[in-house]
């Protein structure tokens, strides 16, 4: 089977853009990674958008999956010139849109949308489901839901009295973060630990390398984002503006709350105090 484009639906089918340029061979539906690139919000910015493909490929086969199936090597011609591009199934579209720059509109919606495909494949395989199976397929298409709402609400564009902090995504890092409360990082990851906001972990040469744990993510507080560095992947843990206020009120507060404990007492201040909160998610 010739390669080949979809013929895009009606303006009334409810189609999206990402149907429009889904394309179809022998190997079933695919898309082209240069046609999604402006689609993602990358605009012509090829090297970036590559990097979060390379990212979703990195993720793909730490997770044992076929990376040659999902993300196809291709040569596409533009202007009768030879250009790179990637044949990437629905499944590596959506890991792509994962790797992708949060703060963007565009790859809130590309999540949606290739998370909605997902399971309406899995609906479609026509396999009988138990009862059991279908409360869980409920309950994890609801967490997906919920995620990419609160992905989505994220990616607004606003004004925020933290934007002098914000890298280029958006974003709020924890050096910038630590900076804000004027401490250190480690004493901010250690408190963010005690208060449940991170877990506690260690990376790879031992070090110390503390993460938000999936409620502050999926509350929108933090996200984790996949650098490489030399070859090396690790994660790097960022704070939106939404999750800079929440920890600027908690942090002025067990402040706040220790002062006076102290002024209570006649002790003076005591920064041990600040590590006793039990703030929740």
């Amino acid at each position: 089977m010739p390669d080949r484009t979809i013929a895009p639906a009606s303006p009334d089918s409810g189609a999206t853009p990402f149907d429009s340029i889904r394309r179809e061979d022998e190997r079933g539906e695919y898309w082209s990674a240069r046609e999604l690139m402006p689609m993602y919000g990358y605009g012509a910015d090829w090297r970036n958008f590559v990097r979060c493909i390379e990212q979703a490929k990195l993720g793909a086969r730490n997770n044992g999956l076929d990376v040659e199936e999902l993300f196809g090597d291709v040569t596409e011609k533009s202007g009768g010139r030879p250009r790179q591009s990637y044949r990437l199934t629905r499944h590596a579209a959506y890991l792509t849109a994962m790797e992708g720059d949060a703060a963007k509109p565009e790859i809130a919606a590309a999540k949606h949308y290739f998370a909605s495909k997902t399971r309406e494949a899995e609906l479609a395989d026509g396999k009988p489901m138990t009862e059991i199976e279908m409360a869980r397929k409920y309950v994890a298409a609801l967490e997906r839901e919920q995620a990419i709402s609160a992905e989505l609400e994220v990616a607004k564009p606003k004004a925020s009295k933290w934007d002098a902090y914000c890298n280029a995504d958006g974003l709020i890092g924890m050096t910038e973060l630590a900076d804000i409360l004027k401490t250190n990082v480690r004493t901010l990851t250690l408190w963010l630990v005690e208060i449940q906001f991170f877990r506690r972990q260690t990376s790879r040469f031992g070090g110390c390398r503390n993460m938000p744990r999936t409620t502050a993510q999926n509350a929108g507080y933090f996200c984790v984002k996949t650098e490489v560095n030399k070859g090396v992947a690790f994660p790097v843990a960022y704070a939106t503006p939404r999750g800079v206020d929440v920890v600027v009120d908690a942090w002025e507060r067990r402040v706040t709350e220790a002062a006076e404990a102290d002024r209570v007492v006649g002790t003076g201040r005591s920064d041990k105090r600040l590590f006793s909160s039990s703030v929740q998610v």
